[in-house]
């Protein structure tokens, strides 16, 4: 056990870096809180800066004939497999105009049309060009950009290299501080009446993702062990379209925006046959979980000798450099010319749908605990993420989340208390799993497609490679999140007994809407293993 050797006093703390916390600490600010920014790499190095899409939004005057924010509440709802939370999907899209107003005024550059205005594109699952971007394909950056500047500018203190490990709460369970390590393990405790978790996702739980090395389900873990509920967790979505550079490919790896699909390029196989011809009315712009499955199908029959990637035709474009820059630098890095030759891509761990539950203020079931952005499940998602909505959620959130600090702090329902001097803090002990064993195990039987047995194999695996540990390095607290990240997603997937968005069950294909068209609720137990909660009622039934 380490007793904090130190302690810093704010308003709210915000953990992360991303387009969701530097949105809600900059609020927060404008709101006369003391705010601080925690992360545990660099300010730069959270997942915001890889969005290469855009932002989807129906703005006042720029969008497409007949285009409406209903429209784009109704493409979510049906991404969403059901399983969305209406009044939530309403909410966070009709304030999405505003947030891009807020964003361009902090700073952020989009892309111009020739004609005059922001240029549009359009994505899969979109019945329409609403997708504004940045830079071609680097949108995330250009926010992320103007986010730090904007934070830089207005004084908001960020602490670099600081792993949040614990959430410090009162004797009636508020939460009053965060207990973190600094670069060299050094414990410390962060007083505050309120900690917003914008921490990211979950992308290292496989072998290969879109996300960066820092996106181990932190606060999720973070959360659940603060007593918070967590919901729709074995909802990860698999980006169609990610760089293939070969058998083995481990941890980030280049994505192809789905843009490029936007502006006309069809995925083929080996042979050049369409490979979503016939599968959706949408074919190539279909929804994400739609096309990820189609390509996994495609590459276990193995047409023309390929099973373990398949092809993206975007020579059509004629302007791909200037369009696509991100991605055709890291095409010819792979020595590809879109020009000339298809893309090699197959799917890879890209965005968590499910996360910490949260309503569209930001606040969880515990008193001064706060989520927005990838970490949080809003109901925005539900089974599978709609296309370029993910920087839309962090911006309407993140803003929303800090007006609802500002206000719980008002009418004083949140702890003030010096947490260090009112409350013993100590490191916590949490179970942890070989990542490498723990990887391999979750890509093999736990990915697009799953079945029961699998998912027990996964489940013994992990507790045969894990044993308890005083999370005392940020190795072991980032292994300690995904090895409960894991088994919360199993135990989830294995008790959805249907095929549901990017669930995918090879022993149950069919969706059942009579028993599972409902979210499921995971918690820890004492002994800190996750565990479902008392199930919903479903619809209809008694």
């Amino acid at each position: 056990m380490s007793t904090p050797l130190w302690e810093a006093r704010a308003d709210l703390v915000v953990v992360g870096t991303g387009v969701a916390g530097l949105t809600a600490a900059l609020r927060a600010r404008e709101l006369g809180l003391r705010v601080l920014v925690v992360t545990k790499a660099s300010g730069e190095d959270g997942n915001t800066r890889w969005a290469q899409g855009g932002v989807a939004v129906v703005l006042p005057g720029e969008h497409d004939e007949g285009d409406t924010v209903d429209a784009h509440v109704r493409d979510t709802l049906v991404a969403g497999a059901g399983l969305c939370d209406e009044a939530a999907v309403e909410a966070i899209i009709a304030g999405g105009p505003a947030a891009v107003a807020r964003l361009r005024e902090r700073g952020a550059v989009f892309d111009a049309a020739p004609t005059g205005g922001l240029a549009r594109t359009r994505e899969g699952g979109h019945s329409a060009f609403r997708v504004v971007h940045a830079g071609g394909d680097a949108t995330g950056a250009e926010v992320e950009r103007a986010l730090l500047s904007a934070a830089s500018d207005g004084r908001v203190p960020v602490l670099e290299q600081h792993v949040a490990v614990d959430a410090v709460r009162t004797p009636l369970g508020q939460v009053c501080g965060l207990l973190v390590l600094d670069g060299n393990g050094v414990p410390g405790v962060l007083g505050a009446p309120a900690v917003l978790l914008a921490s990211g996702g979950l992308g290292q739980l496989y072998q290969a993702t879109s996300n960066p090395e820092v996106a181990t389900g932190d606060g999720l873990a973070l959360a659940l062990r603060a007593g918070a509920a967590a919901a729709d967790v074995e909802f990860v979505q698999f980006h169609p379209t990610v760089l293939y550079t070969g058998r083995g490919a481990r941890g980030r790896c280049p994505l192809v925006t789905e843009a490029v699909r936007g502006e006309g390029a069809v995925l083929v196989d080996a042979t050049g046959a369409r490979v979503m011809r016939g599968v959706h009315p949408l074919e190539d712009l279909a929804p994400r979980d739609v096309v990820a499955a189609a390509i996994t199908r495609h590459m276990a029959a193995g047409p023309g000798g390929v099973d373990d990637h398949v092809f993206l035709d975007a020579t059509g474009i004629s302007d791909f450099a200037r369009r696509f820059p991100t991605v055709h630098a890291a095409c010819l890095a792979a020595g590809v010319d879109p020009a000339g030759q298809p893309i090699p891509v197959a799917p890879a761990a890209h965005f968590a749908c499910g996360g910490v539950v949260s309503d569209v203020d930001g606040r969880t079931g515990v008193t001064g605990l706060y989520a927005a952005g990838e970490v949080a499940r809003t109901g925005l998602h539900g089974a599978n993420r709609l296309a370029s909505n993910s920087l839309l959620e962090g911006l309407v959130v993140g803003t929303r989340a800090a007006e609802a600090v500002a206000a719980d702090l008002a009418l004083g329902v949140l702890a003030r208390c010096s947490a260090s001097a009112s409350v013993p803090v100590e490191l916590p002990t949490a179970p942890v799993a070989a990542r490498d064993s723990l990887q391999r195990v979750m890509s093999r039987y736990a990915a697009i497609g799953r079945d029961a047995e699998g998912l027990a194999v996964v489940g013994s695996v992990l507790d045969l490679s894990t044993a308890d540990r005083e999370l005392d390095t940020r190795e072991l607290v980032e292994d300690a999140a995904l090895t409960v990240a894991a088994r919360a997603l199993i135990a989830a997937a294995a008790e959805r007994e249907e095929s549901r968005g990017c669930h995918v069950r090879t022993d149950f294909t069919e969706r059942d809407e009579v028993w599972w068209q409902r979210s499921q609720v995971v918690r820890l137990n004492p002994s800190g293993q996750p565990v479902l909660a008392d199930p919903v009622v479903a619809r209809g039934v008694a």
